[in-house]
């Protein structure tokens, strides 16, 4: 800190360390000793405040702001000392009249204000709200502007997303034709962006033909409707495609090579966003919105898209399915009104598949449901967060509302963890499917299992076939083994017997599962078992028979997301008193299995190493301590930031296993005490909410981040480049 330092300017402030060592002289405003009360005055006030705020003084708006401004100026060229005209030069004629006023005297308040404002690579359209406020001296003249301004765009394109979406719901409820649902979501959306066309298509079985059955085009577009070869589109379209990724072309001429262009600008479209649609592991339908002139592509017509593609298929869906339901029912009048006898064997088959049918539409409304207040709850929770999080860093608030807020806080994170459970039933958290042996994968849990159940239940493996594979996720899969052998347990309080066995099954006629060889994973238990009411209820999202604080009713509908996005489902037999199987079916897959996790992993635990866990999750903290128990390493346990510091002052370990999000202590400062007190200390961030950025800005670039769900060879790797 330089002698000279400006009394006024407060010392913890990066901001005011910028403005100390600024040459003010060559400013209007002169040196900063120079300078009226009134502006010192200002400038302290400013620097002190946590709320974004900015200072344009006298004629030539020279501009001084403070840390919470900064964000807002994005990267913008040398903000600090410029006029606020020239800073704002490409927003001048919307806020330059309201600046105006302010300097006659005038305050102006003003809500989600759209500006297009240039502060990155882009000119990009933002909200904000702000109070332009005139600055008086002790004689009435005015001297300057105060702004004090926050950004509302996450919330404005998040109500404007909304909007949309609930007007494209009540436009087609009801709709039963499934060209006609697609013809109306087309218009609209096209509408809504202002673009050239947008269409849908249906993929061929080979996945490189697709046939556009339906399209909407503006006037002087073409309209493209028709059967074409994916591969006539790009080496890159068909890698992001086939990947389930969404294909991003803002001008194709410049981005792809010439023959892969040709075939856009043939059916006149310059700039693109095609979505793919996967089902079962493989590519089923297409939905994009095209531009005839070259375009930048938002985020939110990204995420738009993705949104409607999946909404609009899964009511296409529902629709088929109802006509499925009706043509068959139809066929069975027929047949019945000349074969009496077939009668009651008919009837049964068709309740049969209207009951799997329901089942089926129950369970991809809810996904839908929940998917989508999962999505647009997350938002509500940031600023809910954002806002308790203000008001507990005020300097002036109440005892009793400082804990008001630390409660509002800590329900809203643990909102945020629901609404995370929520996206695995809902199918939106994606997963990676790979074909697999699934009796090499759950003979390789054996350990865990045993650990995890107790020495009251025996567990039995009855596995045949290990040399057919199945596509589906590992690392969600086990944690599907593993959701229901914790349900098994609670159902056996006194003890008993899990089998858990596979077999081969071959599909041919079924109202969910498409014809084919499948594996079925089969776990029996000898509990209590369920009533016929629990039963129906099973999958439905926070349905639980047990205690309060024993369950969140999510176990099995995570099971149920994840089998079917393996293009799968699953099946429960139970009777109270004769306990309960429920049955896995996974499609057989002709790809080569990879190594599984009973086959890679190591069991050793690098010499017995102490390490040290802390999660607020006690489900996630026990399993996590189980499955380090069992690679041979000394665990030690902590259910928050504060009983791991102390954890790391009285066991000294080797290593430290770190939740990022926790509530009170979160892993960022309890990395930072942690390191204060060893900076040697290697530290793993666990976590499946705190992105890599975020993470890095507190470890560096070079911090080991271990993704939830994650694997136990994950986990072994992590451990050792850690201890390396």
């Amino acid at each position: 800190m330089r002698p000279d330092y400006p009394s006024f300017l407060p010392r913890e402030s990066a901001m005011a360390a910028a403005i100390a060592q600024h040459d003010w002289a060559r400013t209007p405003l002169g040196p900063i000793d120079a300078w009226p009360d009134l502006l010192k005055a200002t400038v302290a006030l400013v620097l002190a405040s946590r709320f974004p705020q900015a200072v344009a003084w006298g004629p030539d708006l020279v501009t001084i702001y403070n840390d919470a401004f900064t964000p807002i100026l994005g990267d913008k060229p040398a903000p600090l000392g410029r006029s606020f005209r020239e800073i704002w030069s490409e927003a001048w004629k919307d806020i330059g009249p309201i600046a105006a006023a302010a300097f006659e005297g005038r305050a102006t308040y003003i809500q989600d204000f759209p500006l297009v404002v240039e502060r990155g690579e882009k000119p990009e359209r933002a909200y904000f709200t702000f109070c332009y406020s005139p600055i008086r001296d002790g004689e009435g003249r005015i001297l300057g502007m105060l702004d004090t301004v926050t950004e509302t765009t996450a919330t404005v394109v998040a109500a404007k997303r909304l909007a949309f979406l609930d007007d494209l719901g009540r436009t087609i409820a009801g709709e039963r034709d499934a060209d006609t649902v697609m013809a109306m979501t087309t218009r609209l959306l096209a509408g809504h962006l202002g673009i050239s066309s947008c269409a849908y298509a249906d993929m061929d079985a080979d996945e490189d033909g697709f046939t556009i059955r339906g399209d909407w085009a503006a006037e002087g577009s073409l309209s493209i409707v028709g059967h074409y070869s994916l591969a006539d589109f790009g080496e890159l379209a068909v890698r992001r495609l086939r990947a389930g990724q969404p294909l991003i072309v803002n001008d194709n001429l410049a981005e792809l090579a010439p023959h892969e262009a040709a075939t856009f600008q043939k059916i006149g479209i310059a700039a693109t966003i095609c979505m793919p649609l996967i089902r079962g592991g493989r590519l089923k339908g297409l939905m994009a919105i095209h531009d005839r002139v070259p375009r930048v592509w938002t985020d939110y017509e990204l995420t738009l898209l993705r949104d409607v593609t999946e909404r609009s298929w899964a009511y296409v869906e529902r629709v088929r399915a109802d006509a499925d339901l009706h043509r068959v029912a139809a066929a069975l009048e027929e047949l019945n009104a000349t074969l009496e006898a077939r009668v009651e064997e008919r009837t049964q088959r068709l309740e049969q598949t209207e009951a799997a049918l329901r089942q089926s539409q129950k369970m991809e409304a809810m996904g839908q449901l929940t998917g989508g207040i999962a999505h647009d709850f997350n938002n509500v929770l940031a600023a809910v967060v954002g806002s308790f999080d203000l008001i507990l860093r005020g300097a002036d608030i109440t005892g009793s509302t400082h804990r008001y807020a630390e409660a509002g806080l800590a329900a809203a994170q643990r909102g945020t963890k629901l609404t995370a459970q929520l996206l695995a039933f809902s199918r939106e958290q994606k997963i990676e499917l790979r074909p697999l042996n699934l009796a090499r994968l759950v003979e390789g849990m054996t350990e865990l299992l045993q650990r995890t159940l107790g020495p009251m239940v025996r567990l039995r493996l009855q596995l045949r076939h290990p040399e057919v594979g199945v596509l589906t996720d590992a690392t969600q899969f086990e944690m599907a083994v593993l959701n229901l052998a914790i349900n098994a347990r609670d159902a056996m309080p006194g003890g008993g017997d899990l089998i858990i066995s596979s077999t081969m099954a071959r599909i041919e006629d079924d109202a969910v599962l498409e014809a084919g060889d499948y594996v079925v994973l089969s776990v029996a238990d000898t509990g209590e078992g369920m009533t016929a009411e629990v039963l129906a209820r099973a999958f439905d999202p926070f349905f639980t028979t047990k205690g309060i604080g024993k369950g969140t009713g999510l176990g099995l509908s995570q099971v149920y997301g994840i089998v079917h996005q393996a293009g799968g489902t699953v099946r429960i037999d139970s009777r109270p008193g004769e306990g309960t199987v429920v049955r896995l079916y996974l499609p057989v897959t002709g790809e080569e299995p990879v190594a599984d996790s009973a086959e890679s992993r190591d069991e050793g635990g690098a010499g017995g190493a102490r390490i040290l866990v802390v999660d607020d999750d006690a489900d996630v903290r026990g399993m996590l301590a189980t499955v380090l128990d069992t690679l041979g390493y000394s665990v030690t346990e902590a259910a928050d930031g504060a009983a791991g510091l102390a954890a790391l002052a009285d066991n000294r370990p080797d290593l430290m296993i770190l939740d990022y999000a926790m509530p009170e202590l979160t892993g960022a400062e309890v990395a930072k005490r942690a390191w204060e007190q060893r900076p040697d200390l290697p530290i793993i961030f666990a976590s499946g909410y705190a992105d890599t950025a975020t993470i890095e800005g507190v470890a560096g670039n070079q911090a080991i981040v271990l993704r939830k769900p994650f694997r136990i060879t994950d986990l072994k790797a992590a451990i050792t480049a850690a201890l390396a």
